[in-house]
């Protein structure tokens, strides 16, 4: 059998094993025709085996390193496809399914296939661009109208932000900011949300209020300040990528994407902290991929020092979870960057000592609470509770007795696979401050008796980062001021009291609450995927292997960044949007980097 033959013949059996296992990952009822019985399975194993032949045929197989690479990105994404669709299905993966065992091999070889493909196709493109460097003649107009470019593109983003603003006005005030500002207005402080962010949102909404006497025109206040704020950090990224020479295409493309695009506006608006979070999140990223590029020119700038410490110490103090990323990230400069080792450890020592020290002031000074810990134990609590609902026989008298201590039975009955704010509110904080290891080791104890339970209740509240067709519908049923959930909770949409919703544009109003609220966008085909959390995840985890397949590791820094956040909201209480909104501010640097890394490479 010649070079030609044994290729069709290797395209056509795993087009044929992998058009068999695709259901697997699709989802849909049990016993559901729409793929078996339908021409389109037929379509889709002719354009498997077409695109599997063109990939054998192209691919350097005998390069070891690179099947290798692309073996673990499939099996990862093929492992997060199989599991997903069970536990959107069906709350629960049952390890006992032969079929997901049978389809994973395949599948995973089938992805690999393609994904190899891409990379090199990807990999092509570059090698062939024309290399443009400082001098060409097609560059960008001098330095002054440079920089008129970048206040241009700075009040474009933030004026087409503007008739939204007006729309929605004064603004969506919601993910717990009734409960930020009544800190500031009764002076009772707690640290379950950063104190920083509680004293800006709630300060400036009492410090109007007091002033002229309305709510709305302090949230409106803290909204803009916001905007100004965002589109600023917006403005400095697209104006590194136009110094690092990237295409006008590039550049514009940026532009219109972070005025119009709806999740970006719709965070822009929103009086959550994860906007100010993800803003000094994406300038710290720069820094990165500077530092990455040319680490002695980073080092010798004491101005690129002082903003990797400001957005870093910003970041810290806008989420917690910042700080648990920032320290993993820690020991990866040092050993990436050895010959700078002692400038590295000042910046990072000087970000944390500054954001402990603030932290610690305000605390004090504020005599905040800071007695809660059922954030940190979000997932452990989830666990007992599922498997607390589902197989109460593993908890004999005494570990039922012990488990009633800190989560009542009340509160075991609300058990939320999606969602861990109804278990975790009714927490008994005083009664496991005084006895943590006991609870520790019921904990440890009923685990190593039903660990798939434990995988399972950590995934329902996480699968949503990682598998690309979850919707989002968290809070389904949970009524607020102003609606009940019902099959999206996207975004909140909501204005919290004390304010109140007086739309200026109501059509347009209309528009961002079906956005919002609605699960239409998700039915879209393709359009959905922009939308989706899990699907920008595995955008970049690609992006990220590639530039490993390539040997581009100068380019990586801002991945593991990211990398280290991600890790720290998949251990959250549930999966949102907002959690993640790093992967919508950064995609136009992630493009940058991709599609114009022969430029990023040689500014």
């Amino acid at each position: 059998m010649n070079h030609n033959k044994r290729i069709n013949a290797a395209a056509l059996i795993l087009a044929t094993a992998a058009t068999l296992c695709l259901p697997q990952i699709l989802h849909g009822e049990e016993n559901s025709l729409v793929f078996t019985n339908s021409i389109f399975a037929v379509l889709v194993w002719g354009l498997a085996f077409y695109t599997l032949r063109q990939s054998l045929a192209a691919a350097p197989w005998k390069e070891k390193r690179g099947n290798r690479i692309s073996l673990v990105f499939s099996l990862s994404f093929t492992v997060a496809m199989l599991f997903g669709v069970r536990l959107d299905m069906a709350q629960n993966v049952d390890f006992k399914d032969l079929r997901l065992w049978i389809s994973l091999p395949v599948l995973t070889l089938f992805f690999a296939i393609l994904i190899r493909r891409m990379w090199d196709l990807l990999h092509e493109r570059t090698e062939k661009g024309v290399k443009k460097t400082v001098s060409d003649a097609i560059m960008w107009p001098l330095q002054q109208r440079e920089n008129r470019t970048d206040l241009i593109s700075f009040l474009v983003i933030f004026l087409c932000w503007i008739p939204v603003f007006l729309a929605v006005y004064p603004g969506f005030f919601v993910y717990d900011a009734q409960d930020e500002y009544v800190q500031v207005a009764t002076r009772m402080f707690s640290t379950h949300h950063p104190l920083v962010h509680v004293l800006l949102l709630g300060g400036m909404i009492c410090a109007v209020h007091k002033v002229l006497g309305s709510y709305n025109m302090g949230i409106a206040c803290y909204i803009l300040l916001q905007m100004l704020c965002v589109s600023g950090g917006f403005a400095f990224l697209l104006s590194y990528l136009r110094r690092k020479k990237v295409s006008r295409v590039v550049y514009f493309a940026g532009v219109l994407y972070f005025a119009l695009f709806p999740v970006i506006v719709m965070f822009a608006l929103c009086s959550a902290k994860d906007a100010l979070f993800t803003t000094a999140l994406l300038l710290l990223l720069v820094c990165l991929l500077e530092m990455g590029l040319d680490r002695a020119r980073f080092f010798a700038s004491k101005r690129w020092m002082f903003l990797f410490v400001i957005s870093a110490a910003a970041m810290m103090l806008f989420r917690n979870n910042g700080l648990y990323a920032f320290v993993l990230m820690i020991p990866v400069l040092v050993f990436s960057h050895k010959r700078y080792r002692g400038r590295v450890l000042l910046c990072a020592v000087c970000a944390v000592a500054g954001c402990l020290l603030i932290n610690t002031g305000l605390k004090a000074v504020l005599h905040a609470d800071d007695s809660e810990n059922q954030e940190i134990l979000t997932v452990p609590i989830q666990q007992l509770a599922r498997t607390y609902k589902y197989t109460p026989e593993v908890f004999d008298e005494e570990d039922t007795k012990t488990l009633h201590e800190i989560l009542p039975e009340d509160a075991l009955r609300m058990y939320n696979a999606r969602l861990s704010d109804p278990v975790k509110v009714r927490f008994e904080n005083e009664t496991f401050q005084k006895d943590k290891s006991k609870y520790a080791w019921l904990w440890m104890k009923i685990g190593l008796r039903k660990p798939l339970s434990y995988l399972n209740a950590w995934w329902m509240t996480s699968y949503g980062f990682w598998y690309p067709d979850a919707v989002v519908n968290v809070y389904q049923g949970n009524s607020v001021f102003t609606f009940t959930y019902e099959d999206s909770s996207y975004f909140g949409y909501e204005v919290e009291q004390p304010g109140a919703r007086d739309s200026k544009i109501p059509w347009l109003d209309e528009i961002y609450r079906k956005l919002s609220l609605e699960i239409w966008k998700e039915k879209v085909p393709v359009f959905s995927m922009l939308f989706s959390m899990g699907g920008m995840f595995w955008l970049y985890a690609f992006c990220f292997t590639y530039f490993v397949y390539t040997r581009k590791y100068r380019m990586l820094l801002p991945f593991l960044m990211i990398f280290f956040v991600w890790l720290t909201v998949v251990l959250g209480p549930t999966y949102l949007p907002r959690y993640v909104l790093m992967f919508w501010f950064g995609l136009p640097l992630l493009a940058g980097m991709v599609l114009e890394e022969d430029r990023i490479y040689a500014v």
